[in-house]
């Protein structure tokens, strides 16, 4: 009997200079949420991770070494903290896909790949959570 190996989470190649594609991304950030569908997770602030890659179109404009002319990791973090204060969510998918529509509203943005851990769920684990990837609907 064969046994074929199931593929393993990595990150993708995204970065693409022929279709003028630009990877933007957040590795590892680490903050508290309310979160958590059971009793004792309630009230009680838990530690994520975060982490995601976004597909960014370049677009026709020159950077011009210009802040405005890109896709401000430094603004996404913070509109990532606005999100994790909002109060509580049960599930890290609701979290997730709250990350990609905020991330998928900026027009520049072709995709997102959101990534979140729960880093105190369960005793003998490192971490737990889910991985989505949305890509902007058709004009």
């Amino acid at each position: 009997m064969t046994v074929t190996p199931i593929p393993t989470a990595q990150s993708a190649r995204i970065a693409d200079t022929e279709a003028d594609i630009r990877h933007v991304f957040i590795q590892n950030m680490v903050l508290e949420r309310l979160i958590g569908v059971h009793r004792h997770e309630h009230g009680r602030k838990q530690k994520v991770r975060i982490s995601l890659d976004l597909a960014v179109d370049e677009g026709a404009e020159t950077l011009k070494d210009d802040l405005n002319n890109v896709v401000c990791y430094e603004a996404i973090a913070g509109r990532i903290r606005e999100i994790a204060a909002q109060g509580h969510v049960n599930l890290v998918e609701t979290f997730a896909e709250e990350i990609a529509g905020m991330c998928l509203s900026d027009v520049r943005v072709l995709s997102a790949r959101v990534r979140i851990e729960k880093l105190e769920a369960l005793s003998d684990t490192e971490s737990v959570g889910v991985e989505i990837e949305r890509f902007r609907s058709p004009a």
